[in-house]
């Protein structure tokens, strides 16, 4: 894995964009992943720093933000830990810190797929830069697959990716095993490319195929954000938005803030049309979710959200403004 330099650009405006957010990850076997969660519960509470980190007996996974000094401390802390001298880190600014609290979560796998045995720094797709990305997905025998979840693809994908329309990450091995036979049917060269978020998530998958016998595999590295970043968006192949698991919710090329909002009822990205829909009401509901809902849910929802105004006009963090997704699409179990 290569590690990016966590130093801000020199072209960001530091006083308007004072927070830094660093989205990180490493696969590496922790002794005792249990042991490590109150010393960096202590370290980011002494700087401030909130948002999710995960840890596992595989390694370490998630995205804090804070001040430069605070987010600075954390990460030299995680790269003293064992084989996380070379953590992939990616770094965004924001204007706020796009997190209610910090929180370290042990689990099982740091993103989970749900597979044994599967271990990324044994075998591993072949990486590929953001620069040459869009050759190899050009390429007609090349099949594309987003590894993303299907409400992340709904709002933005590489042209003519394949969306596995899942609903959870640990769907994706049963479906690619159901789809090999017609995926590699075609008259094409087994030649995957598989793109995420930020990478971990194909981290597991191109292991999952390479273990499944395929070896042409292939990956972008430091993922769709790190194309946003790198590649000028009049070359790009990419289109719509990208969601982010945070108060974001999505970002457009050079990591420029989306246009989604985020539902607080379902935790669904909304659309600015679904915005101007009936069923859109902030903090209750959301076209996708409207029906689902019954009118004491919806009355507990608004004063969920009353109580989250109030507190924002205190000064203060509503925790329970964004609850946590459950299952593989919660806030930090991402990537």
């Amino acid at each position: 894995m290569t590690s990016i330099a966590p130093a801000p650009s020199a072209t960001i405006d530091e006083t308007a964009l004072p927070v830094r957010i660093s989205a990180l990850y490493c696969f590496t076997p922790f002794d005792d992943h249990l042991a490590l969660r109150a010393p960096l519960e202590r370290l980011c509470a002494e700087h401030g720093v909130r948002g999710t980190l995960l840890i596992a007996a595989e390694g370490i996974n998630g995205t804090i933000a804070g001040s430069d000094a605070g987010i600075g401390h954390v990460l030299a802390h995680l790269r003293a830990l064992p084989g996380c001298a070379e953590m992939d880190v990616k770094e965004t600014r924001a204007a706020s810190v796009p997190f209610h609290r910090m929180k370290v979560r042990p689990k099982r796998e740091i993103v989970t797929m749900g597979v044994p045995g599967i271990d990324p720094r044994r075998k591993v797709g072949q990486y590929v830069e953001a620069a040459q990305w869009n050759d190899l997905i050009s390429d007609p025998d090349t099949i594309v697959i987003d590894t993303r979840n299907d409400y992340e693809v709904a709002i933005g994908t590489f042209a003519g990716a394949i969306n596995p329309a899942t609903r959870s990450f640990r769907e994706f091995p049963d479906w690619f095993r159901a789809r090999r036979a017609e995926l590699l049917s075609q008259g094409r060269a087994p030649k995957i490319a598989m793109f995420c978020t930020g990478g971990i998530r194909c981290e597991k998958a191109t292991a999952f195929v390479r273990a499944e016998g395929i070896d042409d595999v292939f990956h972008l590295r430091g993922g769709i954000l790190k194309y946003l970043e790198t590649v000028p968006q009049a070359r790009s192949l990419w289109e719509g938005e990208c969601f982010v698991f945070d108060q974001r919710v999505s970002v457009t090329h050079d990591l420029r803030p989306g246009t989604h909002a985020l539902c607080h009822a379902c935790r669904m990205p909304v659309s600015v049309a679904d915005q101007a829909s009936p069923h859109y009401v902030p903090g209750v509901s959301c076209p996708a979710c409207h029906d689902e809902r019954d009118a004491a849910q919806r009355a507990r929802y608004a004063e969920r959200e009353r109580q989250a105004h109030l507190a924002r006009a205190r000064g203060e963090s509503h925790l329970g403004a964004m609850p946590a997704r459950g299952g593989d699409g919660n806030w930090g179990d991402h990537g």
